[in-house]
């Protein structure tokens, strides 16, 4: 029986252990496949860079930076901070890493990420990412690359079905900035009805209040402008591109005029991957293309587009893989024979084998083992055995039982 030791694990962390794993790093595998096979480089960056690096690219009035960023001041000083998601440490590595030279730059990474926010349903306060980012690549064909990259993946996953792509354009800046003007116009004339956050948010940033959780705003966004009546010629024609490349890469997707991103720096593309199998949190993967974001570091105009996918959600959604076994277990009876099972399993190991021993309890025991731990084959060795150079080879799915020579286990094994 477990015992409780009263320690218990931080609220919003968690642990895994058999399927639960397994799931986790089908996710992975599956996003590590994909990658290879569009060209996306590997990368990796810190879980922890200075606050600055996030107050200045997500901005200081987002909740994230205000309310959910784990922060603190190291014994130098400084105020570091655990990362929220990957992209803003991708776009600083970019600048002080020399990677400039690499642009376009194809890079994908996964791993923790922290926030402080209620944990509910595939969100926790310590979560997982799969993030991929390509810097350096102003035409629309990046984005379409990115979001075939993201289509291939769901379906890999074989989740693909159940998944809509939800596109958006939010222009270049003439547009934004005529839309963002013709916005904050229309929710002032309904000051009155907004919401506390919405009239909040209406003079730092109007667009936000098109995603407002609210009912008594809704009607109002409801009637608002739409960015298309706003669009510049070349903010029309890059989308239009987007658009085309999905319907050429077959990339099925719906538009969403009412999906935005609030901060400046997001350009053009914005996409997000829904589902009903997850309750009302139903984003799977989402992301945009982020133009101004590499300036706000120190840099130069950097053009890049990118997703970010939660690994717990994915691994909520798909199949259990198929348990890891391996292929044979060796049940060594007497000492002679488990210092000899011991030569074996290395040896085995060694050629590329499975393999793994059962070393406690009687025979009935080590068998049940053997069993039970989903092998295919089971090899006993005894005195006897060792004395005639061989062992006992059973094939655990028939019970067949033979004798094979032990300098030829692997050919037996491999047969």
């Amino acid at each position: 029986m477990a015992q409780n030791s009263g320690i218990q694990p931080i609220r919003g962390t968690q642990s895994f252990l058999g399927e639960e794993a397994d799931r986790f790093h089908a996710v992975i595998g599956a996003f590590d496949r994909v990658r290879r096979l569009f060209g996306f480089r590997r990368v990796e960056v810190p879980v922890l860079e200075q606050t600055a690096v996030f107050a200045r690219t997500m901005g200081e009035t987002t909740d994230v930076v205000s309310k959910e960023m784990y922060s603190f001041e190291d014994k130098g000083g400084e105020s570091v901070t655990l990362r929220p998601e990957f992209t803003a440490g991708i776009a600083r590595a970019y600048l002080s890493e020399g990677w400039q030279q690499f642009a376009p730059l194809k890079v994908a990474t996964h791993g923790p990420a922290f926030r402080y926010e209620r944990p509910q349903k595939g969100r926790f306060r310590e979560f997982h990412q799969l993030d991929a980012e390509i810097l350096g690549a102003g035409e629309p064909q990046a984005d379409v690359e990115l979001l075939a990259f993201a289509d291939q993946l769901l379906k890999e996953l074989g989740i693909g079905e159940g998944v809509i792509l939800n596109l958006n354009t939010l222009g270049d800046p003439a547009t934004r900035a005529a839309w963002r003007d013709a916005l904050h116009e229309h929710f002032a004339s309904h000051r009155n009805v907004l919401s506390d956050d919405s009239r909040d948010r209406l003079d730092r940033n109007p667009l936000r209040i098109l995603d407002s959780k609210a009912h008594q705003d809704w009607p109002v966004v409801d009637s608002a402008p739409v960015i298309d009546d706003f669009l510049t010629g070349e903010a029309a024609d890059f989308f239009a591109a987007v658009t085309s490349g999905l319907d050429a890469a077959g990339v099925a997707w719906e538009r969403a005029p009412r999906l935005v991103r609030g901060i400046d720096y997001y350009r053009h593309t914005a996409f997000e991957f829904i589902t009903d199998r997850l309750g009302s949190q139903g984003t799977v993967l989402a992301g945009g293309r982020y133009d101004g974001l590499v300036e706000t570091l120190g840099g130069p105009r950097t053009p890049a587009v990118g997703w970010a996918a939660g690994i717990e959600r994915l691994a909520m959604m798909i199949d259990a893989p198929a348990p890891e076994a391996p292929i044979v277990v060796i049940v060594p009876l007497g000492e002679r024979a488990e210092a000899e099972a011991m030569r074996i399993l290395t040896g085995l190991r060694r050629e590329g084998i499975a393999a793994d021993m059962a070393y406690r309890g009687n025979m009935k025991k080590r068998m049940s083992k053997a069993s039970a731990s989903g092998a295919a084959y089971a090899l006993i060795i005894g005195d006897d055995e060792l004395d005639r150079g061989e062992a006992q080879l059973k094939t655990m799915a028939t019970g067949a039982q033979e004798p094979v020579s032990l300098d030829l286990l692997s050919e037996a094994i491999t047969a």
